[in-house]
């Protein structure tokens, strides 16, 4: 596997020499996947960027996501980043669904996630509940219409913590996602903590910017978000990987796998060139290991 990566990533190094993507509004994207741009190497990257199921408990078993949002910044503290959407075909090959776009981090930046700290987690998470105060834009995923009676939980000393609620407010720190305002029209969950563990955070969201930092969530422009929010599909088992372009992500959120990634021949150099310092931490690492 190591000696794999290196080739990978020998080969990516000699393609790609374009300057980094100027990511200050969001470009124009198809309202299909485009054919395959990147060739064997984009597919080798994005496999695993994916990632490998199992773990040192168990065999590992191949990934079945073909859904990728991959989300890169030249620095941990950076407060904007860049995002892209890539699907894979039934063929096995890789293709650009959506950006690449101007996305907000948090006020803090990436790293580790803790409550009441404004800082986007690091790592490859599953996508999973999507909500908006707005109608459903026509997604498969798992959908609510947001009212005053949702609320997700964010109250440490809550059985519920790290969930979506209906009713009273569970207290502390929880968000009503009406009230919370135009930020929450369209959003989907980040599941970076699925054994919702008091204190390593809460409420991390993709969802529409208000054009500032956020407390920890990814957040884009609203066409960008109802794209992307219709394009995803439970089936594909959708992913999304955050990540700096220096150093490894932190091994403390739960449930990650190690992002890394490029793409090449052009269509997203800039993108590319922001994914190639990931590469490394990918060298010879499966998911869970």
């Amino acid at each position: 596997m190591r000696l794999m990566g290196l080739v990978v990533f020998a080969a990516i190094v000699s393609l790609i020499a374009a300057p980094a993507i100027a990511s200050a509004a969001p470009t124009t994207t198809p309202t299909a996947p485009s054919a395959n741009t990147g060739g064997a190497l984009v597919d080798t990257v994005l496999n695993t960027l994916a990632g490998i199921g199992g773990s040192s408990d168990g065999p590992a078993t191949p990934s079945k996501t073909s859904q990728m949002i991959v989300v890169t910044a030249p620095k941990a503290t950076d407060t904007t980043a860049t995002l892209t959407a890539f699907e894979k075909s039934a063929d096995g090959k890789w293709s650009t669904f959506a950006g690449p776009v101007k996305a907000f981090l948090g006020s803090q930046g990436m790293g580790e996630p803790k409550d009441n700290v404004p800082r986007t987690p690091e790592g490859t998470f599953a996508l999973d509940q999507a909500f908006g105060r707005d109608a459903n834009p026509g997604t498969k995923m798992p959908y609510f219409q947001a009212t005053t009676a949702d609320w997700w939980d964010s109250n440490m000393k809550s059985p519920t913590y790290n969930t979506h609620v209906k009713g009273k407010s569970p207290g502390g720190d929880s968000e009503n996602l009406y009230n919370s305002g135009p930020v929450y029209d369209y959003a989907v969950n980040i599941a970076h903590n699925p054994q919702r563990t008091p204190g390593k955070a809460s409420a991390m969201f993709l969802h529409v910017t208000n054009g500032e930092p956020t407390l920890g969530c990814v957040a884009i422009d609203k066409a960008s978000m109802k794209k992307i929010l219709a394009w995803l599909d439970p089936a594909k088992e959708p992913k999304i990987t955050i990540g700096v372009n220096k150093g490894a992500p932190t091994a403390d959120a739960p449930g990650t796998t190690t992002p890394g990634g490029a793409n090449s021949n052009g269509i997203l150099t800039g993108l590319a060139n922001s994914l190639l310092s990931l590469i490394p931490s990918i060298l010879g690492t499966a998911a869970g290991s």
